[in-house]
Protein backbone atom coordinates (compact mmCIF):
# COMPACT_ATOMS: atom_id res chain seq x y z
CA UNK A 1 0.00 0.00 0.00
CA UNK A 2 2.08 2.78 -1.46
CA UNK A 3 0.87 6.51 -1.58
CA UNK A 4 0.48 6.28 -5.82
CA UNK A 5 -1.57 3.87 -5.19
CA UNK A 6 -3.78 4.95 -2.65
CA UNK A 7 -4.00 7.91 -5.00
CA UNK A 8 -4.83 5.64 -7.83
CA UNK A 9 -7.69 4.05 -5.62
CA UNK A 10 -9.07 7.86 -5.24
CA UNK A 11 -9.21 7.92 -9.37
CA UNK A 12 -10.72 4.94 -9.76
CA UNK A 13 -13.34 5.51 -7.37
CA UNK A 14 -14.18 8.99 -9.15
CA UNK A 15 -14.90 6.98 -12.22
CA UNK A 16 -16.28 4.22 -11.85
CA UNK A 17 -19.05 6.44 -9.24
CA UNK A 18 -19.29 8.89 -12.14
CA UNK A 19 -20.38 5.58 -14.53
CA UNK A 20 -22.51 3.72 -12.22
CA UNK A 21 -24.55 6.58 -11.39
CA UNK A 22 -25.94 7.09 -14.78
CA UNK A 23 -25.33 4.08 -15.86
CA UNK A 24 -29.46 3.18 -15.33
CA UNK A 25 -30.08 6.59 -14.80
CA UNK A 26 -29.52 7.82 -18.82
CA UNK A 27 -31.58 5.49 -20.28
CA UNK A 28 -34.83 6.56 -18.12
CA UNK A 29 -33.72 9.73 -18.81
CA UNK A 30 -33.88 9.28 -22.91
CA UNK A 31 -37.06 7.19 -22.50
CA UNK A 32 -38.32 10.34 -20.40
CA UNK A 33 -37.99 12.49 -23.01
CA UNK A 34 -39.73 10.91 -25.62
CA UNK A 35 -37.91 8.21 -27.26
CA UNK A 36 -39.58 4.77 -25.69
CA UNK A 37 -37.98 1.91 -25.09
CA UNK A 38 -35.82 2.24 -28.25
CA UNK A 39 -34.00 5.27 -27.19
CA UNK A 40 -33.27 3.44 -23.81
CA UNK A 41 -31.46 0.54 -25.89
CA UNK A 42 -29.52 3.19 -28.43
CA UNK A 43 -28.30 5.17 -25.35
CA UNK A 44 -26.49 2.03 -23.75
CA UNK A 45 -25.47 0.55 -27.19
CA UNK A 46 -24.07 4.11 -27.54
CA UNK A 47 -21.99 3.81 -24.82
CA UNK A 48 -20.89 0.32 -24.39
CA UNK A 49 -20.16 0.67 -28.78
CA UNK A 50 -17.45 3.54 -27.55
CA UNK A 51 -15.87 2.09 -24.58
CA UNK A 52 -15.01 -1.16 -26.59
CA UNK A 53 -13.68 0.76 -29.59
CA UNK A 54 -12.13 3.33 -27.15
CA UNK A 55 -10.44 0.50 -25.15
CA UNK A 56 -8.98 -1.00 -28.20
CA UNK A 57 -7.23 2.34 -28.91
CA UNK A 58 -6.08 3.50 -25.99
CA UNK A 59 -2.80 1.50 -25.25
CA UNK A 60 -1.36 3.52 -27.98
CA UNK A 61 -2.15 6.56 -26.33
CA UNK A 62 -0.66 5.61 -23.42
CA UNK A 63 2.88 4.76 -24.84
CA UNK A 64 2.75 8.08 -26.55
CA UNK A 65 1.36 10.28 -23.92
CA UNK A 66 1.57 8.29 -20.85
CA UNK A 67 -0.78 7.43 -18.08
CA UNK A 68 -0.89 10.73 -16.65
CA UNK A 69 -2.26 12.51 -19.62
CA UNK A 70 -4.69 9.48 -20.93
CA UNK A 71 -6.44 9.18 -17.51
CA UNK A 72 -6.93 12.70 -16.84
CA UNK A 73 -8.55 13.12 -20.13
CA UNK A 74 -11.03 10.11 -19.72
CA UNK A 75 -11.89 11.95 -16.31
CA UNK A 76 -12.68 14.61 -17.98
CA UNK A 77 -14.83 13.07 -21.01
CA UNK A 78 -16.34 11.34 -18.75
CA UNK A 79 -17.02 14.21 -16.11
CA UNK A 80 -18.05 17.44 -18.29
CA UNK A 81 -20.35 15.50 -20.74
CA UNK A 82 -22.57 14.55 -17.64
CA UNK A 83 -22.89 18.18 -16.80
CA UNK A 84 -23.92 18.83 -20.01
CA UNK A 85 -26.27 16.49 -20.24
CA UNK A 86 -29.08 18.07 -18.83
CA UNK A 87 -28.88 20.29 -21.84
CA UNK A 88 -31.81 18.75 -23.71
CA UNK A 89 -33.54 15.38 -23.50
CA UNK A 90 -32.97 14.77 -27.57
CA UNK A 91 -31.94 11.60 -28.24
CA UNK A 92 -29.15 12.75 -30.34
CA UNK A 93 -28.08 15.20 -27.72
CA UNK A 94 -28.19 11.48 -25.07
CA UNK A 95 -26.48 9.40 -27.76
CA UNK A 96 -23.58 12.10 -28.74
CA UNK A 97 -22.68 12.08 -24.87
CA UNK A 98 -22.99 8.58 -23.96
CA UNK A 99 -20.05 8.40 -27.02
CA UNK A 100 -17.92 10.56 -25.55
CA UNK A 101 -18.72 9.07 -22.20
CA UNK A 102 -17.91 5.95 -23.29
CA UNK A 103 -14.78 7.02 -24.85
CA UNK A 104 -13.25 8.59 -21.82
CA UNK A 105 -14.33 5.60 -19.67
CA UNK A 106 -12.15 3.36 -22.01
CA UNK A 107 -9.18 5.76 -21.48
CA UNK A 108 -9.69 5.13 -17.57
CA UNK A 109 -10.08 1.76 -17.40
CA UNK A 110 -7.17 0.93 -19.42
CA UNK A 111 -4.84 3.42 -18.47
CA UNK A 112 -5.67 2.93 -15.24
CA UNK A 113 -5.38 -0.89 -15.27
CA UNK A 114 -2.46 -0.42 -16.49
CA UNK A 115 -0.65 1.90 -13.98
CA UNK A 116 -2.64 -0.20 -11.40
CA UNK A 117 -0.52 -2.73 -12.18
CA UNK A 118 2.76 -1.64 -12.54
CA UNK A 119 2.49 0.06 -9.10
CA UNK A 120 1.53 -3.26 -7.38
CA UNK A 121 4.78 -5.48 -6.33
CA UNK A 122 4.59 -9.02 -8.62
CA UNK A 123 4.67 -11.09 -5.95
CA UNK A 124 1.54 -9.75 -4.27
CA UNK A 125 -0.29 -9.11 -8.19
CA UNK A 126 -3.24 -11.29 -7.78
CA UNK A 127 -4.12 -10.07 -4.33
CA UNK A 128 -3.54 -6.83 -5.12
CA UNK A 129 -5.69 -7.27 -8.21
CA UNK A 130 -8.30 -8.29 -6.25
CA UNK A 131 -8.14 -5.08 -3.59
CA UNK A 132 -8.45 -3.72 -6.88
CA UNK A 133 -11.86 -5.28 -7.88
CA UNK A 134 -12.79 -4.65 -4.05
CA UNK A 135 -12.49 -1.00 -4.60
CA UNK A 136 -13.94 -0.59 -7.87
CA UNK A 137 -17.18 -3.08 -6.47
CA UNK A 138 -17.77 -0.71 -4.48
CA UNK A 139 -19.32 1.92 -6.55
CA UNK A 140 -21.06 -0.85 -8.67
CA UNK A 141 -23.31 -1.95 -5.49
CA UNK A 142 -23.85 1.61 -4.08
CA UNK A 143 -23.78 4.59 -6.98
CA UNK A 144 -25.86 2.07 -9.26
CA UNK A 145 -28.92 2.10 -6.87
CA UNK A 146 -28.20 5.83 -5.58
CA UNK A 147 -28.23 7.31 -8.99
CA UNK A 148 -32.29 5.54 -9.63
CA UNK A 149 -33.14 6.21 -6.07
CA UNK A 150 -31.88 10.51 -6.49
CA UNK A 151 -33.02 10.67 -9.95
CA UNK A 152 -36.69 9.70 -8.72
CA UNK A 153 -36.47 12.12 -5.45
CA UNK A 154 -34.58 14.69 -6.78
CA UNK A 155 -34.28 14.62 -10.43
CA UNK A 156 -32.24 14.06 -13.52
CA UNK A 157 -30.22 17.46 -12.63
CA UNK A 158 -28.68 16.24 -9.68
CA UNK A 159 -27.93 13.21 -10.22
CA UNK A 160 -25.64 14.72 -13.24
CA UNK A 161 -23.89 17.01 -11.30
CA UNK A 162 -23.27 14.33 -8.78
CA UNK A 163 -21.84 12.33 -11.83
CA UNK A 164 -19.78 15.21 -13.18
CA UNK A 165 -18.04 15.94 -9.96
CA UNK A 166 -17.28 12.90 -9.24
CA UNK A 167 -15.18 12.42 -12.57
CA UNK A 168 -13.73 15.72 -12.45
CA UNK A 169 -12.90 16.11 -8.51
CA UNK A 170 -10.49 13.36 -8.68
CA UNK A 171 -8.53 14.97 -11.60
CA UNK A 172 -6.75 16.15 -8.10
CA UNK A 173 -5.43 13.20 -7.62
CA UNK A 174 -3.65 12.53 -11.14
CA UNK A 175 -0.89 14.24 -10.84
CA UNK A 176 0.55 12.59 -7.71
CA UNK A 177 0.73 9.53 -10.30
CA UNK A 178 3.59 7.79 -12.14
CA UNK A 179 4.12 8.98 -15.99
CA UNK A 180 4.74 6.34 -17.57
CA UNK A 181 5.96 2.50 -17.79
CA UNK A 182 9.78 2.57 -18.19
CA UNK A 183 11.15 1.64 -21.61
CA UNK A 184 11.71 -1.76 -22.45
CA UNK A 185 12.27 -2.09 -26.46
CA UNK A 186 8.94 -1.27 -28.67
CA UNK A 187 5.55 -1.60 -26.69
CA UNK A 188 3.34 -4.94 -27.38
CA UNK A 189 0.55 -3.06 -29.41
CA UNK A 190 -2.85 -3.78 -29.27
CA UNK A 191 -2.38 -6.12 -33.14
CA UNK A 192 0.68 -7.71 -31.93
CA UNK A 193 -1.27 -8.90 -28.96
CA UNK A 194 -4.23 -9.87 -30.39
CA UNK A 195 -1.48 -12.78 -32.48
CA UNK A 196 -0.29 -13.67 -28.89
CA UNK A 197 -1.50 -17.00 -27.75
CA UNK A 198 0.03 -16.17 -24.60
CA UNK A 199 -2.35 -13.37 -24.05
CA UNK A 200 -5.48 -14.71 -26.06
CA UNK A 201 -5.95 -18.00 -25.12
CA UNK A 202 -6.44 -16.56 -21.21
CA UNK A 203 -8.78 -13.63 -23.07
CA UNK A 204 -10.88 -16.44 -24.69
CA UNK A 205 -11.27 -18.43 -21.49
CA UNK A 206 -12.65 -15.18 -19.69
CA UNK A 207 -14.42 -14.28 -22.28
CA UNK A 208 -16.91 -17.68 -22.19
CA UNK A 209 -17.50 -16.60 -18.46
CA UNK A 210 -18.64 -13.43 -19.00
CA UNK A 211 -21.15 -14.53 -21.57
CA UNK A 212 -23.03 -15.09 -18.78
CA UNK A 213 -22.07 -12.32 -16.43
CA UNK A 214 -24.39 -10.52 -19.49
CA UNK A 215 -27.07 -12.95 -19.16
CA UNK A 216 -27.52 -12.83 -15.32
CA UNK A 217 -27.90 -9.91 -14.84
CA UNK A 218 -30.09 -9.38 -18.45
CA UNK A 219 -32.08 -12.05 -17.86
CA UNK A 220 -32.61 -13.58 -14.51
CA UNK A 221 -35.29 -11.21 -13.81
CA UNK A 222 -37.28 -12.21 -16.83
CA UNK A 223 -36.65 -16.23 -16.34
CA UNK A 224 -37.60 -16.31 -12.95
CA UNK A 225 -41.61 -16.50 -11.99
CA UNK A 226 -42.63 -13.50 -10.73
CA UNK A 227 -43.97 -14.97 -7.75
CA UNK A 228 -40.12 -15.36 -6.98
CA UNK A 229 -39.21 -11.71 -7.58
CA UNK A 230 -37.58 -11.34 -4.05
CA UNK A 231 -35.13 -14.08 -5.03
CA UNK A 232 -33.92 -12.38 -7.68
CA UNK A 233 -32.54 -9.35 -5.74
CA UNK A 234 -30.53 -11.78 -3.62
CA UNK A 235 -29.30 -14.23 -6.46
CA UNK A 236 -27.83 -10.53 -8.00
CA UNK A 237 -26.19 -9.88 -4.94
CA UNK A 238 -24.75 -12.91 -3.91
CA UNK A 239 -23.39 -13.38 -7.60
CA UNK A 240 -20.77 -10.03 -7.40
CA UNK A 241 -20.68 -10.83 -3.58
CA UNK A 242 -18.94 -14.58 -4.38
CA UNK A 243 -17.29 -13.09 -6.68
CA UNK A 244 -15.33 -10.54 -4.67
CA UNK A 245 -14.76 -12.85 -2.42
CA UNK A 246 -13.38 -15.67 -4.69
CA UNK A 247 -11.34 -12.82 -6.74
CA UNK A 248 -9.52 -12.68 -3.20
CA UNK A 249 -9.07 -15.78 -2.30
CA UNK A 250 -7.56 -16.56 -6.09
CA UNK A 251 -5.20 -13.51 -5.66
CA UNK A 252 -3.65 -15.18 -2.44
CA UNK A 253 -3.60 -18.55 -4.05
CA UNK A 254 -2.37 -17.53 -7.18
CA UNK A 255 0.34 -15.25 -5.77
CA UNK A 256 1.72 -18.08 -3.93
CA UNK A 257 0.83 -21.50 -6.43
CA UNK A 258 0.46 -19.91 -9.53
CA UNK A 259 -2.62 -18.40 -11.41
CA UNK A 260 -2.33 -21.27 -13.93
CA UNK A 261 -3.62 -23.33 -11.46
CA UNK A 262 -6.68 -21.52 -10.93
CA UNK A 263 -7.99 -21.12 -14.63
CA UNK A 264 -9.77 -24.48 -15.20
CA UNK A 265 -11.43 -24.25 -12.31
CA UNK A 266 -12.96 -21.04 -12.64
CA UNK A 267 -14.05 -21.96 -16.12
CA UNK A 268 -15.88 -24.79 -14.54
CA UNK A 269 -17.21 -23.38 -11.78
CA UNK A 270 -18.79 -20.84 -13.97
CA UNK A 271 -19.95 -23.39 -16.45
CA UNK A 272 -21.46 -25.19 -13.50
CA UNK A 273 -23.37 -22.62 -12.20
CA UNK A 274 -25.02 -21.72 -15.31
CA UNK A 275 -25.99 -25.08 -15.47
CA UNK A 276 -27.40 -25.17 -12.14
CA UNK A 277 -29.55 -22.19 -12.90
CA UNK A 278 -31.21 -24.17 -15.39
CA UNK A 279 -34.41 -25.07 -13.79
CA UNK A 280 -35.51 -21.51 -13.39
CA UNK A 281 -38.57 -22.45 -11.41
CA UNK A 282 -36.32 -23.90 -8.13
CA UNK A 283 -35.57 -21.57 -5.99
CA UNK A 284 -32.64 -23.17 -4.47
CA UNK A 285 -31.20 -24.30 -7.80
CA UNK A 286 -31.20 -20.24 -9.02
CA UNK A 287 -29.77 -18.99 -5.69
CA UNK A 288 -27.17 -21.89 -5.42
CA UNK A 289 -26.04 -21.77 -9.57
CA UNK A 290 -26.04 -17.76 -8.85
CA UNK A 291 -23.38 -17.94 -6.23
CA UNK A 292 -21.09 -20.89 -7.51
CA UNK A 293 -21.05 -19.04 -11.23
CA UNK A 294 -20.06 -15.99 -8.91
CA UNK A 295 -16.72 -18.07 -7.66
CA UNK A 296 -15.84 -19.25 -10.74
CA UNK A 297 -16.29 -15.56 -12.37
CA UNK A 298 -14.25 -14.06 -9.87
CA UNK A 299 -11.47 -17.12 -9.75
CA UNK A 300 -11.30 -16.50 -13.36
CA UNK A 301 -11.74 -13.01 -13.24
CA UNK A 302 -8.64 -12.62 -11.39
CA UNK A 303 -6.26 -15.49 -13.02
CA UNK A 304 -6.62 -14.49 -16.53
CA UNK A 305 -5.74 -11.24 -15.77
CA UNK A 306 -2.82 -11.59 -13.73
CA UNK A 307 -1.62 -14.25 -15.76
CA UNK A 308 -1.28 -12.13 -18.73
CA UNK A 309 -0.11 -9.38 -17.15
CA UNK A 310 2.82 -11.81 -16.04
CA UNK A 311 4.06 -12.33 -19.86
CA UNK A 312 4.37 -9.05 -20.82
CA UNK A 313 6.96 -6.30 -20.07
CA UNK A 314 5.94 -3.37 -17.79
CA UNK A 315 5.10 -1.77 -21.19
CA UNK A 316 2.81 -4.21 -22.50
CA UNK A 317 0.35 -3.79 -19.39
CA UNK A 318 -1.82 -1.29 -21.80
CA UNK A 319 -2.65 -3.93 -24.26
CA UNK A 320 -3.42 -6.33 -21.81
CA UNK A 321 -5.56 -4.12 -19.91
CA UNK A 322 -7.25 -3.47 -22.93
CA UNK A 323 -7.73 -7.09 -24.51
CA UNK A 324 -8.95 -8.17 -21.05
CA UNK A 325 -11.48 -5.57 -20.67
CA UNK A 326 -12.46 -5.78 -24.28
CA UNK A 327 -13.03 -9.31 -23.48
CA UNK A 328 -15.20 -8.49 -20.31
CA UNK A 329 -17.29 -5.83 -22.44
CA UNK A 330 -17.42 -7.76 -25.67
CA UNK A 331 -18.67 -11.41 -24.00
CA UNK A 332 -21.12 -9.82 -21.24
CA UNK A 333 -22.96 -7.80 -24.70
CA UNK A 334 -22.68 -10.84 -26.97
CA UNK A 335 -24.03 -13.25 -24.02
CA UNK A 336 -26.99 -11.03 -23.78
CA UNK A 337 -27.48 -10.60 -27.18
CA UNK A 338 -27.32 -14.12 -28.14
CA UNK A 339 -29.42 -15.55 -24.89
CA UNK A 340 -32.32 -13.55 -25.87
CA UNK A 341 -32.50 -15.18 -29.45
CA UNK A 342 -31.35 -18.65 -27.79
CA UNK A 343 -34.82 -18.25 -25.47
CA UNK A 344 -36.76 -16.83 -27.90
CA UNK A 345 -36.94 -20.84 -29.29
CA UNK A 346 -35.90 -22.73 -26.58
CA UNK A 347 -37.18 -20.82 -23.27
CA UNK A 348 -35.08 -19.89 -20.08
CA UNK A 349 -34.10 -23.09 -18.93
CA UNK A 350 -33.24 -24.79 -22.07
CA UNK A 351 -31.14 -21.54 -23.18
CA UNK A 352 -29.40 -21.45 -19.96
CA UNK A 353 -28.59 -25.27 -20.15
CA UNK A 354 -27.16 -25.11 -23.50
CA UNK A 355 -25.12 -21.81 -22.67
CA UNK A 356 -23.72 -23.51 -19.69
CA UNK A 357 -22.57 -26.37 -22.21
CA UNK A 358 -21.66 -24.15 -24.76
CA UNK A 359 -19.07 -22.33 -22.28
CA UNK A 360 -17.30 -25.94 -22.03
CA UNK A 361 -15.75 -25.49 -25.36
CA UNK A 362 -13.55 -23.32 -24.06
CA UNK A 363 -11.99 -26.02 -21.94
CA UNK A 364 -9.65 -26.37 -25.10
CA UNK A 365 -7.68 -23.09 -24.92
CA UNK A 366 -7.82 -23.43 -21.00
CA UNK A 367 -6.00 -26.47 -20.92
CA UNK A 368 -3.84 -25.49 -23.89
CA UNK A 369 -2.85 -22.88 -22.07
CA UNK A 370 -2.16 -24.93 -18.77
CA UNK A 371 0.31 -27.49 -20.98
CA UNK A 372 2.35 -24.93 -22.67
CA UNK A 373 3.17 -23.15 -19.87
CA UNK A 374 3.52 -19.85 -21.95
CA UNK A 375 5.97 -17.27 -20.27
CA UNK A 376 7.02 -14.17 -20.93
CA UNK A 377 5.82 -11.94 -24.18
CA UNK A 378 8.81 -9.87 -25.02
CA UNK A 379 7.92 -6.53 -26.36
CA UNK A 380 7.46 -6.21 -30.01
CA UNK A 381 7.41 -10.13 -30.31
CA UNK A 382 5.29 -12.34 -31.06
CA UNK A 383 5.50 -15.78 -29.96
CA UNK A 384 4.68 -19.01 -31.98
CA UNK A 385 1.26 -20.79 -31.06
Amino acid sequence: MTRPLLLRFVSLLGSATSFYLLLSVVPAYATAGGGGGGAAGLATGALMFATVAGELATPALVNRFGYRVVLAAGLVLMGAPALALGASDGLGWIVAVCLVRGVGFAFTVVAGGALTAELIPAERRGEGLALVGLVSGVPSLVALPLGVWLAAHAGYGPVFVAAGVAALGVLLAVPGLPDRAPAQGRPLGVAAGLRAPGLMRPCLVFAATTVTAGIVVTFLPLAVPASSAGLVSVALFAQPAAATAARWLAGRYGDRRGPDRLVVPGLLLSAAGTLLMAPTGSRAAVLAGATLFGVGFGVAQNATLTLMYARVPASGYGTVSALWNFAYDGGMGAGALAFGWLAAGTGYPWAFALTGAAMLTALAPAVRDRRAGTGHVPAGTLPAP
